[in-house]
């Protein structure tokens, strides 16, 4: 299997495409494809804060759900915008505020569509991937080894939100544990949801959210050669932005 693992788009589509021509897609027949077979994949957050989310969600439905050419695992902004489109009530705030913004100025027409397209995304997707005879696993903010092949409400939440303590930050942010620190799975796991500055390589664990809506990078993962790429955000910068590890 040789799959181009992409962190968390969050609405940024010049830079998709950008890294994606990097990586040696061309976008000839209006999605990116490879010369040599090679798959995108998306480890979820595709959406809010960035400036197209609804050109990335239709990008994303073309490859995954219609051309059958990518992969996808949803994020926990994917899971609130799925309950937003669902009807449920939601803050309309923390990004979300943005593709709504978006999706509201379409036609109805416009908006249907993408409504359904989303929403067929969102049920078609696997709560995280188990690839290459187990070698590989695709979760949006990471797994432990032993909830590997797990789908219940306490897994979901750690694969959407991460090791989460239930305390907050000051600014209102969830605490997280460091999960990665303690892995020792032989599988090699790559997620996104912690933006960082550079991409964090820990313990048989890829952290490649290097927070493109937050002016960093987006990165990909190129598996199973294992090489980072990246290409820098057009985004302003954000300093407080980035998580620091000790």
């Amino acid at each position: 299997m040789k799959i181009d693992i992409i962190g968390d788009v969050h609405g940024c589509f010049t830079e998709f495409k950008e890294l994606t021509l990097k990586l040696g897609y061309s976008w000839t027949h209006g999605v990116p494809t490879h010369p040599n077979g090679r798959m995108l994949g998306f480890v979820g957050d595709l959406t809010d804060r960035g400036p197209e989310s609804i050109k990335v969600i239709e990008f994303v439905w073309q490859l995954v759900i219609r051309d059958k050419m990518a992969l996808y695992t949803p994020g926990n902004h994917c899971n609130k915008l799925y309950r937003f489109f669902m009807g449920n009530k939601v803050q309309i705030a923390h990004g979300l505020e943005t593709t709504v913004a978006e999706y509201e100025s379409l036609y109805k027409k416009e908006q249907q569509s993408i409504r359904k397209k989303f929403i067929e995304l969102y049920e078609k997707a696997p709560l995280y991937l188990v690839l290459d005879k187990q070698k590989l696993v695709m979760a949006h903010a990471g797994i432990k080894q032993e909830f590997i092949g797990q789908t219940d409400g306490k897994v979901k939440k750690f694969v959407l939100y991460g090791d989460i303590t239930g305390e907050k930050h000051p600014d209102g942010s969830p605490v997280r544990r460091d999960w990665a620190k303690e892995y020792h799975g032989a599988a090699c796991i790559v997620y996104g949801h912690t933006p960082v500055k550079e991409p964090r390589i820990i313990n048989n664990t890829y952290n490649i959210d290097t927070g493109a809506v937050f002016g960093g990078k987006l990165t990909a993962l190129r598996y199973p050669e294992m090489d980072l790429v990246s290409v820098v955000s057009t985004m302003p910068y954000i300093e407080g932005k980035f998580k620091q590890f000790d």
